[in-house]
């Protein structure tokens, strides 16, 4: 684990190089590359870049916790801001080959997790059977955003290319750095590509085709 938060921050700090060096490149672009970004827009999203996908249902969350002894659970959500995970009722579980549902009474963020009440859970010893759960909710239960947004989830598996017209790879996750996101990009090489204008240039949903101003060799 510590060797993986020491490559992810040597990512990060490679990332943040890059971008010092490329905002200074950005310096230099023309009007009509200016004009080009003012058209664009940011996407937006309510889930984390981890959460995991089929064709109906997302990954929200996971229970790993009792809190107190009335049957209280904790879950680690992938919503982001966290607390989301209470805005999508009811949640789903795989219980074998069938698909049940979880519906809640209560809930709350508490420090830094989620807490919550499971209707008809009373105490630790019926809670005890939902430990490690993985919690889904129905992609129709996210709300409609306007039609030049997209979630993150649905970035998943895009074509990248950049101004050349090369091809970067496809869209694998996203890691979010506090300053900003970021699209973790794999093909020959992996990239890390600010979520962010002047970096992001175009989205075509049809064509599930994401355009950036990107050195294909950051």
């Amino acid at each position: 684990m510590k060797q993986q938060n020491k490559q992810k921050q040597q990512k990060l700090q490679q990332l943040r190089q890059r971008r010092k060096k490329l905002l200074q490149r950005k310096c230099q672009l023309n009007s009509q590359a200016k004009k080009r970004q003012q058209k664009t827009k940011l996407l937006s999203s309510s889930l984390s870049p981890t959460s995991e996908q089929n064709d109906e249902k997302l990954l929200v969350g996971k229970i790993n916790g009792f809190f107190g002894v009335r049957g209280w659970i904790k879950i680690f959500s992938h919503t982001e801001p966290r607390s989301n995970i209470l805005n999508y009722q009811p949640w789903w579980y795989l219980d074998k080959d069938q698909w049940k549902t979880i519906e809640i009474t209560n809930g709350r963020e508490q420090s830094k997790t989620i807490v919550a009440h499971v209707k008809a859970i009373d105490n630790r010893e019926q809670a005890q059977s939902l430990l490690g759960l993985e919690l889904y909710i129905k992609k129709s239960q996210l709300p409609e955003l306007d039609n030049e947004e997209l979630y993150w989830h649905e970035l998943t598996g895009m074509r990248v290319v950049n101004l050349d017209n090369v091809e970067l790879g496809i869209v694998d996750s996203m890691v979010a750095t506090g300053a900003n996101d970021v699209l973790v990009v794999k093909g020959e090489k992996e990239h890390w590509v600010p979520y962010i204008e002047p970096f992001l240039v175009s989205l075509n949903r049809e064509q599930r085709l994401i355009t950036v101003d990107w050195d294909e060799a950051f």
